[in-house]
């Protein structure tokens, strides 16, 4: 048994992504953000689609083609369409922001 709040690092140099389970079908990850945001310019499309929750911490999602950034608080989650160019703006920099990533393929 595991629990996903332990060992949490006050600060990393680069976002930690741990997988917690993969199989053919789907991947569960477990990020660990701690300030961190996508680089200025660029974006982020994966192939498969995400389903992103925050546990803790906070974040702001921006989906391309969307005017202003989703601020993502504890409990939020969003699904994330395989292939749209999104981006993190921000991630909560006094706390550890803890995500749980599903990706799957929904067709």
């Amino acid at each position: 048994m595991s629990n996903l709040f332990d060992g949490l690092p006050r600060a990393l140099p680069a976002e930690r992504v741990d997988v917690l389970v993969e199989t053919p079908a789907f991947r569960l990850e477990r990020i660990v953000s701690t300030g961190h945001a996508t680089p200025a310019g660029e974006w982020l499309a994966q192939e498969r689609d995400e389903w992103v929750l925050v546990l803790s911490g906070g974040a702001g999602l921006h989906c391309e083609g969307e005017a202003e950034p989703r601020v993502l608080r504890p409990g939020d989650h969003a699904v994330i369409p395989a292939r749209r160019r999104h981006r993190v703006e921000w991630t909560d920099p006094a706390e550890p922001t803890v995500w749980l990533a599903l990706h799957y393929s929904a067709r």
